[in-house]
């Protein structure tokens, strides 16, 4: 692995677009290539608020700080130049798309990333999207369904998974990605994840996560706890175990 991140986060703080409530307070992280990093952290702590000022919602708004990746200014680009260059956000509640096909809205998501210079060859798409179902276990028939319109919650994450496996990031953010999963889900995720993980070392994922089962099934080379918008402490696998034991109200009082 490289010493240099390929993201790295200074000083970031963040609040929701329109509102003057700051919900990060200066957060600090650096992430490099092929590692697993999990950020761990009660409601509220501002967890999610962090992947969707990186993804690029719209609905969520930096105020002061720096973020870089890939030696560029990630604040300064759009959403889907943020996609195009490898970052993908995988979502706590994955929207419905009625009447759009999987295949076919992955196969948009595919030509949108090379952009109107190229032209998407189907054949080599319908290739793609095969050899990926093939991977992850999923049924070919599942392509054809609509988004997410009707799935059960372990469904809709089989969906976001096969979703990476066909764009192949860079930087996978899961946001709460295992919300509400039982057992089985919660494995579909995490194999899915290794799986990609294992087929692309270089792949760095941020997961978050309130709770450590999830972490179980997914090896973190790095845990960090978040308490009301700043890391508190970081750590390797321990610390999420520990959190499990202990539970978040001894870190409270670091905050303040």
């Amino acid at each position: 692995m490289s010493d240099s991140p390929i993201l790295s986060i200074r000083n970031l703080h963040a609040k929701v677009a329109d509102e003057d409530v700051e919900i990060l307070h200066g957060v600090d992280l650096d992430l490099k290539k092929g590692e697993i990093h999990a950020i761990m952290g009660p409601n509220g702590s501002g967890k999610s608020t962090l992947a969707k000022i990186l993804a690029g919602h719209p609905g969520y708004e930096a105020t002061e700080g720096d973020v870089t990746y890939l030696g560029e200014d990630l604040l300064e680009q759009e959403p889907d130049e943020r996609s195009q260059n490898g970052v993908f956000l995988a979502f706590q509640y994955p929207v419905e798309i009625p009447g759009v096909s999987i295949a076919n809205f992955l196969r948009t998501a595919l030509q949108a990333r090379l952009g109107n210079d190229e032209e998407l060859d189907l054949f080599d798409y319908q290739d793609q999207l095969m050899e990926a179902m093939e991977l992850l276990d999923v049924d070919p028939s599942f392509a054809e369904r609509p988004v997410n319109d009707g799935f059960s919650g372990g469904e809709k994450k089989r969906n976001e998974i096969l979703q990476m496996a066909m764009l192949n990031p860079t930087l996978a953010l899961m946001d709460e990605t295992d919300s509400g999963l039982d057992i089985d889900a919660l494995q579909v995720v995490a194999k899915g994840v290794n799986t990609l993980a294992e087929r692309n070392p270089d792949m760095t994922v941020l997961i978050i996560t309130h709770y450590q089962r999830l972490l179980q099934f997914i090896k973190p080379d790095h845990v960090h706890v978040m308490i009301e918008g700043r890391i508190v402490e970081s750590g390797g696998p321990e610390v999420a175990e520990a959190l499990e034991d202990r539970g978040y109200e001894e870190f409270k009082s670091t905050t303040t």
